[in-house]
């Protein structure tokens, strides 16, 4: 037992003034030099799943209440009902005999309702 405190204490000693190659010249000769993989005691003090405080939720108001829901604003589901009619046989010939043929103002109006006219006296025919 005494043999092997010894080596052992001797082993440290020797490590105290042998030092690695890289570790006498070079940057990580330097004081402030910090090796590139830390370790585990120093990687993450803190899990990022750790609760530090609970969460405080107001319930008393009905407005304030906390509410994840999604279907209010999901904007596919929130429209309005969509209106759906049966149509029976009796009410298609009669919507038929009462209109048989369309008139002007069914349709949308013609944006161009004239014709333009070019100036060919103008300089560079218009493009001076």
């Amino acid at each position: 037992m005494a043999t092997k405190s010894a080596t052992s204490s001797l082993v440290q000693n020797l490590r105290r003034y042998i030092k690695k190659p890289w570790e006498i010249t070079g940057p990580c000769a330097h004081p402030e030099y910090l090796e590139s993989v830390p370790k585990a005691t120093e990687y993450r003090i803190r899990c990022p799943a750790t609760i530090d405080e609970e969460a405080i939720v107001p319930t008393s108001d009905p407005e304030t209440v906390y509410n994840i829901v999604y279907h209010g604003r999901d904007q596919r589901r929130n429209r309005p009902e969509v209106r759906r009619y049966l149509l029976k046989k009796e009410d298609v010939a009669q919507m038929m005999s009462e209109k048989k043929t369309f008139e002007e103002t069914d349709f949308p109006r013609v944006y161009l309702t004239t014709t333009v006219e070019e100036d060919e006296n103008a300089r560079g025919r218009g493009y001076e």
